[in-house]
């Protein structure tokens, strides 16, 4: 059997003091050891870095902290900066789903000879770290470059790439660069293994959500850049009924 992969753990943030240390509690909690924690902070101004400074684990965590130009400018600094075998993307407020999630992310990369990609499930949380749904896209059990089409099916935090498959992400995008990333990655991933369980945590109001239509319009875009304009417009179609269902189920409620 193959050995153990080390994972990179990388985690963004600005001003975050109300919501890292969960985060970080998360990561150090992990059973499985094999891992690096790379904070890019981008010169935060309240107490998040002194949050982190006081946190756990700080022998397998580096920081940077400096201006930057966004969030995935950010990113882009923690892929520069990883080594480990796997990127697992966990912003501020983000946290694992149990203790045992690296453990079974790496039984999983063990027992399937290094796949490209290992996905899973995700919970939306509030500020407070409460549970307040599933994301209205569900991760299949098989996953192709073509189902991307429909959507980011996989959050981008159960998205957890082989380092040496991943690009940069593209900085024309402001807010919707993490999902041309996850195309590309399964541009090259030749095997997409499906975790059988919630992964993650993630905090529902990020960037993408409080700029949700320049959000949506990149999205468009970037779908009709890999899919084509006229499907992509088809597709839009039926989005439009779903998300018009789910307005009407919950009203009912």
């Amino acid at each position: 059997m193959p050995s153990a992969p080390l994972f990179s753990i990388i985690t963004v943030t600005y001003n975050a003091g109300q919501t890292v240390g969960r985060t970080l509690d998360s990561v150090a909690a992990q059973t499985c050891p094999l891992y690096e924690h790379i904070v890019i902070d981008g010169k935060s101004t309240d107490n998040t870095m002194e949050i982190v400074a006081e946190a756990a684990a700080g022998e397998r965590r580096r920081t940077l902290s400096e201006p930057d130009l966004g969030l995935y400018d950010a990113m882009n600094k923690g892929l520069g900066m990883a080594r480990g075998d796997y990127l697992i993307f966990l912003n501020a407020g983000d946290k694992f789903h149990s203790p045992q999630t690296l453990s079974l992310l790496a039984d999983i990369i063990m027992c399937n000879d290094y796949p490209g990609l290992v996905y899973g499930q995700t919970d939306l949380v509030d500020d407070e770290g409460r549970y307040v749904g599933s994301r209205h896209l569900t991760a299949p059990e098989e996953l192709k470059y073509e189902d991307f089409a429909r959507g980011m099916l996989v959050c981008h935090q159960a998205f957890v790439v082989l380092r040496r498959l991943t690009p940069l992400y593209d900085m024309k995008y402001r807010f919707s660069a993490d999902y041309d990333w996850c195309i590309r990655c399964l541009q090259h991933s030749k095997r997409n293994i499906y975790a059988k369980a919630t992964l993650i945590d993630y905090l529902s109001e990020g960037m993408t959500t409080a700029n949700r239509r320049k959000s949506l319009v990149e999205r468009f875009k970037i779908m009709s850049f890999y899919y084509g304009f006229w499907p992509t417009l088809m597709r839009h179609g039926g989005f439009v009924f779903r998300a018009l269902g789910r307005k009407l189920k919950n009203h009912k409620k």
